[in-house]
């Protein structure tokens, strides 16, 4: 009975402790043309990629928080449409899912030993008391700064980042800010590394 209570309890302990888990980094990935002189300068719009809605509540709070890092690196940004010397395309997906448990919920082990007192078999059955894992929400950012003239890509940037439905940077308007923030983290970066931001 002391057994089994233990492994409830540590079972418990496990389930607890993986619903308190800090969320993981963003990932970037970074190319830039060779020429850099003219990134962080001049008027620059954030509108959306070719293929994507900006009109949606969704959208419009992460093209905020990447024209906020923009003004940050130097840049005036202007609306979307007007004229600007550098245009950054926004794309944006996200994505709900529920990983997989691995392995079998039940187990049997099956043991047996022999000695000069005679031989002995015994029987363990293992079962994974904890929860199914928790519904995720992958979030995929992608921004390209062009020269508005020529069409001719400056830098690109990456980011992508993964948190349980139920935290609080699943809401959009904190995992924009993080996920914004951490795209143009030294920008403009080293050409086609990727690096993990806390």
């Amino acid at each position: 009975m002391t057994k089994l209570f233990r492994a409830f309890s540590l079972a418990a302990a496990l389930a607890l402790a993986g619903c308190v888990a800090p969320t993981g980094p963003v990932e970037i990935t970074r190319f830039h043309a060779q020429d850099i002189s003219q990134l962080g300068k001049g008027t620059i719009a954030v509108e959306p990629a070719p293929g994507h809605d900006g009109s949606s509540l969704e959208w419009k709070t992460y093209q905020a928080a990447i024209e906020r890092q923009l003004a940050l690196q130097g840049y005036s940004t202007v609306p979307a449409g007007t004229a600007s010397g550098q245009v950054a395309q926004l794309r944006l997906s996200r994505e709900n899912f529920r990983p997989d448990r691995s392995g079998s919920p039940v187990s049997v082990g099956v043991g047996g030993s022999t000695g000069s007192y005679g031989s002995g078999l015994g029987v363990g059955i293992g079962i994974n008391l904890s929860p199914r894992p928790s519904e995720q929400v992958r979030t995929d950012l992608g921004v390209i700064i062009r020269d508005r003239a020529s069409g001719l890509a400056l830098w690109e940037g990456r980011a992508n980042f993964t948190v349980r439905t139920g935290s609080p940077l699943a809401a959009t308007s904190l995992g924009a800010a993080k996920m914004a923030e951490a795209l143009f983290k030294g920008f403009p970066g080293q050409s086609g590394e990727t690096i993990a931001v806390k």
